[in-house]
């Protein structure tokens, strides 16, 4: 863990070292063109917990807590706070702070939106511990959890804890999720789905105006096509660069390239409620069928490294006894018979836009027909991928999960039974065990109590394949040279605030 941090202090320093002086920023509007790989699924921070739509909300809205670039949570909305007592946490909001419509940020709106969190499915996870959010006067807040809640500041810092308007969201909560209103550096402006959100500057911001007077989030789903875009300078930044693009990309001594070890674990989902797959033996054999380093070499072009755990180096408690499975095909087959498969068996691989995730599919549809598995791959749009995940209508699927470097947000969402479905658990997965490792690891602040419990459920989901950690891939963004601030981190969630385009 300290080598991550080690490479990852390194590179954010020479991103610094190798950025010019800020040139004369030119005269009249500046539009910042930004690229991501598909389209924001939710404006509510509650109605999803996705990168993309965390890449808008992050921007639209604030949070009394944010991360810096460098992992470390830093108040925002927060003027102070206090810890009470194990259960208690006290909050003063800062004062005068305004939503894009004027009306002034108040406990009020705290409280509403803290309690909203507590109930949504999709961030439920982070918030449910809340049992109450009390008003001492308009400007402070007390918390209160029903246990101790270790990472109750790390959640506040989540997107999905993003601070809206109270009297907006309940005259019109359809309206106000299109529309949104926030206190963010940016101000929403129009939504073309599929194609682009366009966000203006908040020129009233209270941390300061923007370095752009607008941006526009554009989608482009092919990789390709995304790094031609860069290299005709019909964009200015690339959110997503794919690694098979990135050799061409980094060519061009017009473009600057980011490059991080990310907080994040790509990974192959089962459904565990579902047979055959409810069966571990299954699981199992779907496993050992598999070889990673062909998928690190050929899908990612070394632009990751095989994962050993479900929680990727650099989070606390990240298991580094654990070995990344080795394919064994003779063991596959074994397990197969073993669970009573005796003609090919038939599943069906899903994933969404991605090159490298389609390029692993097609790695691992032919190493898996190899031990009688005959997997057909199916390829779905983004927001309906996620929605049908969350039904457990799926047989396999790839997705990531991006993390603080908490062990709480790594492991939560993926494996408490509490949370399957559109919480996180979209592998249906159970284990009393698990669960009580999870929900105590909540409960302490200690290093030396935490670590062995994440450790340990760590061992297990390996253990019981609860999913297969394929690989902990690298960060790579794009950036055109005259495109200065922009601020990388190893979650791939960015703030957009302090970035120039001096051309």
């Amino acid at each position: 863990m300290k080598r991550f941090w080690k490479l990852l202090s390194l590179a954010l320093l020479s991103m610094v070292i190798l950025t010019p002086a800020l040139a004369k920023k030119a005269s009249g509007p500046t539009e910042l063109i930004v690229v991501q790989q598909t389209d924001a699924k939710s404006l509510d921070p509650t109605g999803s917990n996705d990168v993309y739509s965390h890449n808008l909300n992050l921007n639209i809205y604030d949070r009394l807590f944010d991360w810096s670039p460098e992992m470390k949570v830093e108040p925002s909305l927060a003027e102070s706070y206090t810890q009470i007592d194990a259960l208690t946490l006290e909050v003063k909001i800062k004062k005068g702070v305004k939503f894009h419509n004027g009306d002034e940020l108040t406990a009020e709106d705290v409280k509403f939106t803290l309690e909203r969190a507590a109930k949504q499915p999709q961030v439920i996870t982070y918030f449910s511990p809340i049992t109450s959010v009390d008003i001492l006067d308009p400007y402070t807040i007390r918390i209160t959890t029903a246990k101790p809640y270790g990472p109750l500041i790390n959640a506040l810092a989540h997107a999905g804890g993003s601070i809206v308007n109270k009297k907006y969201v309940t005259a019109d909560e359809k309206k106000a999720f299109f529309e949104p209103v926030g206190t963010g550096p940016f101000k929403f402006e129009s939504w073309q789905s599929g194609d682009r959100i366009v966000l203006a500057a908040n020129k009233d911001y209270f941390k300061g105006a923007p370095g752009v007077d607008k941006i526009v989030y554009r989608v482009i789903p092919e990789s390709v096509n995304r790094a031609i875009a860069l290299e005709t300078k019909e964009v200015d930044v690339v959110l997503v660069v794919d690694p098979v693009d990135a050799p061409q990309v980094k060519a061009r001594d017009y473009i600057k390239v980011y490059e991080l070890p990310a907080l994040s674990m790509t990974y192959l989902g089962f459904n565990c409620e579902k047979a055959p797959l409810n069966d571990v033996r299954v699981r199992q054999a779907v496993v050992y069928a598999i070889n990673l380093p062909d998928i690190v070499d050929t899908a990612f072009l070394k632009a990751a490294v095989p994962a050993n755990s479900a929680v990727p180096q650099g989070v606390m408690g990240f298991n580094k006894s654990l070995q990344a499975p080795v394919r064994d095909v003779e063991k596959s087959k074994a397990l197969l018979a073993e669970a009573g498969i005796k003609d090919r068996l038939k599943l069906k691989l899903w994933i969404n836009e991605n090159k490298s995730r389609e390029d692993s599919a097609v790695i691992m549809q032919a190493q898996l027909a190899e031990v009688g598995i005959d997997v057909e791959i199916e390829k779905l749009e983004w927001g309906a991928y996620l929605d049908k995940l969350g039904r457990g209508e799926h047989d396999l699927f790839i997705l990531g999960w991006s993390t603080s470097p908490d062990p709480n947000e790594a492991m939560d969402a993926l494996f408490n039974s509490k949370n399957k479905g559109h919480a996180g658990n979209r592998s249906f997965y159970g284990n009393p065990r698990v669960d009580e490792l999870l929900d105590k690891g909540q409960e302490v602040t200690d290093p030396a109590v935490r670590i062995p419990m994440y450790e340990e459920a760590q061992e297990i989901v390996c253990r019981e394949a609860a999913v297969l950690p394929m690989v902990n891939p690298y960060s790579i963004v794009a950036v055109q040279d005259y495109v200065e601030g922009f601020e990388m981190n190893p979650r791939s969630m960015y703030f957009m605030r302090n970035v120039k385009k001096n051309k």
